[in-house]
C-alpha cells in the first residue's frame, strides 16, 4: 500500500514566487492549494528573501509536505537576474530544510516535458493542462502559482508507484494473456 503524502511544488521568483500544493492518496494527485507571493512591492532584495523564506516556512507549518519540489534556475544571458534568482531559490530550500523536507530539483525544461510532453510549451499551455487534468476552476491572476503546481505535479509523475504488472516473453503470451485487448 502507497502512503499517502503532501507535496510542496514551488517556482522560485524575486517579483513573483509560485506554490503549489498536492496531495496524493491512493496514487492520486488532488490541488489543496495554489498561490504567490507578491515581492515587487519590496525594493531591498534581502528583504525579499526573508519573506521567501518565511512564507516556504508557513507553508510547511500549515501543510505539512512531505517533499519539496522546486523549478531550478534557468541559464540566461543576465548574469544579475540569475544570481538573484538563485539566492531566492536557495533561500526557498533552506527553509524547506528546516523543516527536514527533502528537495528535488526540476529543470524547467523536464516539468514542461512531464507536464506537457513539449518542452518549449508556454506557461498558458502548462496551466491548460493543469487546469484540465487537475479540475482547477479558477485561473490565478500570476501564471507562476500554476508553474508551483507544475514541479509538485512534475515531482509526482517522476515518482509515481505504480503497480508493475508480471511481464511478458511474448507477444503469443501477451494475446493468450489479453483476449480482449486483441483485435483481429
Amino acid at each position: 500500500m502507497v502512503k499517502d503524502r503532501i507535496i510542496l511544488g514551488i517556482d522560485p521568483g524575486t517579483t513573483v514566487m509560485g506554490y503549489g500544493i498536492l496531495k496524493v492518496t491512493n496514487n492520486k494527485p488532488v490541488l489543496i492549494s495554489m498561490g504567490v507571493l507578491e515581492l515587487q512591492k519590496y525594493s531591498d532584495h534581502y528583504l525579499k528573501l526573508k519573506k521567501i523564506f518565511e512564507t516556504v516556512v508557513r507553508l510547511c507549518d500549515n501543510y505539512h509536505p512531505d517533499e519539496l519540489a522546486i523549478e531550478a534556475p534557468f541559464f540566461g544571458k543576465n548574469v544579475q537576474s540569475m544570481l538573484k534568482l538563485g539566492r531566492a531559490q536557495g533561500v526557498a530550500m533552506a527553509a524547506a530544510l528546516s523543516r527536514e523536507l527533502p528537495v528535488f530539483e526540476y529543470a524547467p525544461l523536464k516539468i514542461k516535458m512531464a507536464i506537457t510532453g513539449n518542452g518549449s510549451s508556454s506557461k498558458e499551455q502548462v496551466a491548460n493542462f493543469l487546469t484540465r487534468y487537475l479540475k482547477i476552476e479558477t485561473q490565478p491572476k500570476y501564471l507562476d502559482a500554476t508553474d508551483g503546481v507544475a514541479a509538485a505535479l512534475c515531482h509526482f509523475f517522476q515518482n509515481q508507484h505504480v503497480k508493475k504488472e508480471k511481464t511478458v516473453r511474448s507477444w503469443k503470451e501477451f494475446m493468450s494473456k489479453n483476449p480482449g485487448r486483441v483485435k483481429k
